[in-house]
């Protein structure tokens, strides 16, 4: 009657073991068996043992020796590249973006689709999901059943579940479910997450959050969300859905958000808003797509343009300082694609509005940063989502 849970128990064991060191190698990049054994705590004869398994599986590689002291050079080990590959796909305002991986991730292929700020139909952005996987995968010449699995950052709400059910006011889309429509595509797994929370994740793992225990990362696009790190967890509140920075209040009967509701943070800071305002005052906005419209706006130094600038800073480090006294955190990382134009040009004065807004105890212990991967970071912290799930 005990055969059963001890073989549990020991295949759990096992598994653990094989996660422990694989996680080890990920992120700690090449080291011998011995250094393995120091910074795991694993013993001598479990790290033989799962590292030789995970040799013959070709999960890992021999990455050449190191010198020992006095004896036989060490043989250094690394995951390998190329034994699996992780889909990323970024749903944005204007875009589905679809980017295939290797697990050290390192981009190989790359698919866009274009959409129009007016039409987010579920149905489409499947489609556009489906054909960019077919696309990406010819392009590398790399073939399904190499794919870890597909990793998806998408706005607003997921439940999580088989269906994956999206709640996007700003998409229009009401309880939409992207999974069973993806699921009559494909069936390579999937993992959908918010946009913000992936954003966050890449950030964490190779970008300006890294090291980081407590930390917030921001997004700022057209819309507005942030990932909030506790203790190197992501916070996701009772369902799922803390992280809508955007959504806080900062003008009480303000603006008209997105959302339908006023005075919301995304409607001054999030790239439509500040667009938006910056009409509302009688001033012009280049031609082209958002982001031209912004950068050019940024540029323009007219009296219009400079005061919706400041207040847009003003608005923004509002919002940082709101996230400084609720969460404390040791790091804000600012990114998204407005996000880092706006940073780009205007981060001490972010930062000083920040001060002026927060407490200044816990200010003084956060430092504020810019994201440091840039636009793809939705889609690179999506596929990390497909990595997490292997090192486990």
């Amino acid at each position: 009657m005990m055969s059963g849970p001890q073989r549990r128990t020991v295949r759990d064991l096992r598994r653990g073991n094989r996660a422990v060191l694989l996680r080890a190698l990920y992120f700690g990049g090449p080291a011998s068996r011995q250094e393995l054994t120091g910074s795991t705590g694993l013993s001598a004869a479990t790290v033989s043992n799962v590292t030789g398994d995970l040799l013959a599986e070709g999960v890992i590689v021999e990455a050449g020796q190191v010198e020992s002291d006095g004896g036989r050079p060490r043989v250094l080990l690394r995951v390998n590249p190329e034994h699996g590959y992780a889909i990323g796909v970024d749903v944005g305002e204007t875009h589905v973006r679809v980017e295939l991986f290797d697990l050290a991730m390192t981009e190989r292929a790359k698919a866009d689709y274009a959409l129009r700020p007016a039409r987010h139909e579920a149905e489409l952005v499947a489609r556009h999901i489906l054909a960019g996987i077919d696309v990406v995968l010819a392009e590398a010449g790399v073939g399904r059943e190499r794919v870890l699995g597909v990793g998806i950052g998408v706005p607003g709400i997921v439940e999580q579940g088989p269906e994956s059910v999206i709640h996007a006011q700003t998409f229009g889309w009401e309880s939409v479910p992207l999974g069973a429509l993806l699921r009559q595509g494909t069936d390579l797994p999937l993992f959908i997450d918010n946009g913000a929370k992936t954003m966050g994740q890449a950030e964490l793992w190779f970008g300006a959050g890294r090291g980081a225990r407590h930390a917030v990362v921001a997004l700022v696009g057209s819309g507005v969300g942030a990932n909030i790190v506790t203790d190197s967890d992501t916070y996701r509140g009772a369902t799922g859905s803390a992280g809508e920075w955007g959504h806080t209040t900062v003008a009480v009967g303000g603006r008209r958000c997105r959302c339908g509701s006023l005075g919301c943070l995304e409607a001054y800071v999030g790239a439509e808003g500040i667009l938006g305002r910056h009409v509302e005052a009688g001033g012009a906005i280049a031609t082209g797509d958002e982001q031209t419209a912004l950068a050019a706006l940024l540029e323009d130094d007219s009296p219009a343009a400079r005061r919706v600038v400041e207040e847009t800073v003003t608005f923004l480090g509002a919002g940082l300082g709101n996230l400084i006294n609720l969460f404390n955190p040791e790091r804000i990382v600012v990114g998204g694609w407005a996000g880092l134009l706006l940073g780009r040009r205007h981060l001490p004065a972010l930062r000083e509005a920040a001060g002026r807004h927060a407490l200044a105890l816990p200010f003084g212990q956060t430092t504020i940063e810019l994201g440091e991967l840039g636009p793809d970071a939705v889609a690179l912290g999506a596929a990390t989502l497909v990595v997490e799930s292997f090192l486990r």
